[in-house]
């Protein structure tokens, strides 16, 4: 749960109770001087009407340019960003011809497949040959080729269950598919931060709808609890079948989901998993197997496993993995397989060759290599972020950090000094975020080299120290340095070891991830333990204070 400070909440209310205001005064010429005006719509109803038309119109477009940015080149490590102009004040924009080459902090290229690789591209070109780009016809009737078997058949593997189903988009994999496993008289359970493709799948089931606190799963056996003593609305019948929804990295905060907990509760009381791993596939576990592997969790405890082949893989869209039984159901139910084009034969190539890579089937060491770097990248960005005094989200070894900014003014000033700066980011607001919750969303790539990352930190600080959202600054005041070096000076006597510890334990509990502990050796030395909460994690740093 994140902690706004008051003082950040008021001043974020008044920006967006400003902004409201002049909106709505714009809103109050503008029609009045329609009013005046011959319209030839006067009896029609608006098309577009609402608090959600008044907040594109007022909000959205004044920093619109910081959404959207076209590129030019592959989403490499750094890639081209065509710049964009208006003479409307922002209403339309116009691309130009000039490009900026910029580090690509924005792609959810995490293992660096999405420019070209020597394994993957003469397969991918190859296939092209072979296949051209589209089927042009559904799977159930003329578009399934031995790519999209094959490709069934390697997915099936990698992610450890007997048989999967491979759609053409990553979105329509949730949407489509959660109203046919489940309908009228279900009861689905949805994590509060669960992506909108299940939140649109979960309404177009039928089912009944309950949602537990984010990765909480006290809560989740609570909700559970309740559910299945009331049972059904009205009737109180018992459900015809419970699921409980969750993904395997959350893709706005970087927060691994708490899986063995969760699969715990849902065998107690019979319930069906289903891990959406569009994220965490690929990106990490030792050998790229997601969050199953990075948190020991048995695949054969999970019913149902979705992910996406747009992150990891350099493709496009998705899969779900279960038993034959359920793979063979949904070929005969689910309408992204009877209904939509299927995936692209070279889109399905890149993911067999990209599969082939991570598992070391190409005959090389590079996927081990890939899965380390971008472990490291990770964690390194992450702790320097932290070290700056940012309020990062998320856990090690994700590769998504969002960095707080809350204040919408703050949003448009740090995408466009960033982007002078030649460093790409995206920006995340309402809707996709809490009104309040305002962030930039970095994503890390196996791709990115020290040096790159070293260029990026120093981008993100300046302008964070530009911007003012670096929230819990690393280094206390000179006044309050001196003052501090002269009380640890004085000994260690009871007071000063006291205060000593205060100290440590309020700076621990502004990166709200960590919590301290203190032992006491002898009598020269006390050693203060930082250790990382979250539970998969081990004590990162040990800190020895020797008196003087």
């Amino acid at each position: 749960m994140i902690t706004i400070p008051y003082i950040t909440a008021l001043t974020t209310y008044f920006s967006y109770g400003l902004l409201f205001a002049f909106g709505q005064l714009r809103d109050f010429f503008r029609n009045l001087i329609d009013w005046l005006k011959d319209n030839n719509l006067q009896g029609y109803a608006p098309i577009c009407l609402g608090l959600e038309d008044f907040y594109i119109r007022r909000l959205y477009l004044r920093i619109q340019d910081c959404f959207g940015r076209p590129i030019s080149s592959p989403p490499d490590a750094w890639f081209d960003v065509l710049e964009r102009v208006s003479n409307d004040y922002n209403k339309t924009l116009k691309r130009t011809t000039k490009v900026s080459r910029c580090l690509n902090l924005g792609s959810y290229n995490y293992l660096g497949f999405a420019a070209a690789d020597e394994y993957c591209t003469p397969r991918v070109v190859e296939s092209l040959n072979k296949y051209f780009a589209s089927t042009c016809s559904s799977r159930a009737d003329g578009g399934t080729t031995a790519l999209h078997s094959e490709l069934e058949e390697a997915v099936a593997n990698f992610v450890g269950k007997p048989a999967a189903l491979v759609t053409g988009m990553g979105y329509v994999t949730n949407s489509a598919i959660l109203p046919v496993l489940i309908g009228k008289g279900g009861l689905i359970i949805s994590d509060s931060l669960n992506h909108n493709s299940i939140v649109n799948g979960a309404r177009g089931s039928g089912a009944t709808i309950r949602v537990f606190q984010h990765n909480t799963p006290s809560h989740l056996e609570n909700l559970l609890r309740e559910q299945i003593a009331h049972g059904q609305p009205r009737t109180h019948r018992p459900w015809k079948k419970i699921m409980v929804v969750v993904e395997g990295i959350y893709s706005m905060e970087g927060e691994i989901c708490k899986l063995p907990e969760i699969i715990s509760i849902c065998k107690k009381y019979k319930a069906y998993v289903y891990l959406d791993e569009a994220h965490s596939i690929g990106a990490i576990g030792k050998t790229g197997k997601g969050v199953c592997e990075l948190l020991g969790v048995d695949t054969a405890d999970v019913d149902i496993m979705m992910g996406t082949f747009t992150k990891s893989f350099g493709s496009c869209g998705g899969y779900i993995a279960g038993s034959e039984e359920l793979i063979q159901y949904l070929k005969y139910t689910c309408p992204a397989h009877l209904y939509a084009t299927s995936i692209s034969p070279p889109a399905a190539q890149q993911i067999i060759s990209a599969i082939k890579v991570i598992t070391g089937e190409d005959g090389s060491s590079r996927g081990a290599q890939k899965l380390a770097q971008i472990r490291d990248n990770s964690n390194y960005f992450r702790s320097e972020l932290l070290k700056m005094g940012f309020e990062v989200l998320g856990d090690n070894d994700s590769p998504i950090m969002p960095i707080m900014l809350y204040n919408p003014a703050k949003i448009p000033a740090f995408s466009r000094e960033c982007l002078k700066r030649n460093v790409a980011v995206v920006m995340v607001g309402f809707p996709a975020s809490p009104l309040l919750l305002s962030r930039t969303r970095i994503c890390i790539s196996a791709a990115h080299t020290r040096e790159d990352m070293v260029k990026a930190l120093e981008v993100i600080s300046t302008v964070g120290d530009m911007v003012g959202i670096k929230y819990f600054p690393a280094e206390p005041k000179k006044p309050q340095l001196e003052e501090n070096r002269v009380k640890v000076e004085n000994g260690f006597g009871l007071e000063n070891t006291m205060y000593l510890i205060n100290l440590i334990s309020s700076y621990s509990t502004r990166l709200k991830n960590y919590t301290s502990c203190f032992e006491t050796k002898n009598q020269n030395h006390i050693y203060i333990h930082i250790t990382q909460k979250p539970y998969y994690t081990k004590p990162n740093s040990n800190i020895s204070i020797t008196q003087t």
